[in-house]
């Protein structure tokens, strides 16, 4: 497991944006996978006060719930407010306004294979990790952890009575490089437990060049 610790979840987010701000600045074309959660929301608001020529990237959800897009909960809302996506930043997100999560995901799959034929040369996603292990929306004992084959997923998770859409492990895989966003004490036993290589969602993923997990000093407590 290749972390790297801060001391707090600001100086985590300063970081990670420091790390997203230098892949965009020495690729021409990034597809950029943007997570949800508080963490994430902290990097990108820090990346918006940041001088970033954005005409090479595209940024992309990695997951959604399924509510409005101007829904509190809605990831997408959050993104929009945090980075400001509004005509400055392509910004591609699962469309919730259709009739139902599987129509949703079918479009978002045929979305991003048009997104990687165009075959940009560097591919980044942010990630976090949630207490049960989990990452995007791809939770423990889903379906989703077993599909081979698209790259977006309408997953239902019977732990939040709840559709979500989801990146597929596929699709993440096909990322250069993934940066785990973990922050906060109850994060910490979930860390460890990866560590020490236990199985758990957020274990699975891999990358072409690596995953770095990117750390506070509580989520980092139990190493």
């Amino acid at each position: 497991m290749q972390c790297i610790v801060l001391a707090s979840p600001d100086d985590l987010s300063a970081e990670a944006a420091r790390l997203i701000a230098e892949e965009i600045a020495t690729h021409d074309q990034i597809l950029l996978g943007l997570a949800g959660g508080s963490t994430p929301r902290m990097t990108y608001t820090k990346l918006a006060d940041d001088s970033i020529d954005w005409t090479g990237v595209t940024t992309w959800m990695t997951d959604e719930r399924w509510v409005p897009r101007d829904d509190p909960d809605s990831n997408q809302a959050m993104v929009r407010t945090a980075l400001g996506t509004d005509g400055r930043i392509r910004f591609l997100a699962p469309n919730t306004r259709l009739k139902s999560p599987l129509a949703a995901a079918s479009r978002m799959t045929r979305a991003m294979r048009c997104l990687m034929d165009r075959r940009p040369n560097r591919r980044v996603t942010t990630l976090g990790l949630g207490n049960n292990g989990h990452t995007a929306s791809l939770f423990p004992g889903t379906e989703a952890l077993t599909e081979t084959d698209a790259a977006f997923l309408a997953n239902w998770v019977p732990q939040l009575d709840a559709w979500r859409l989801t990146a597929s492990f596929a699709l993440l895989a096909e990322s250069d490089v993934v940066f785990f966003l973990v922050a906060g004490e109850s994060k910490a036993e979930m860390v460890a437990r990866i560590a020490a290589g236990e199985d758990h969602p957020a274990s699975r993923v891999t990358a072409k060049e690596r995953v770095l997990w990117i750390l506070d000093e509580p989520a980092a407590s139990l190493l």
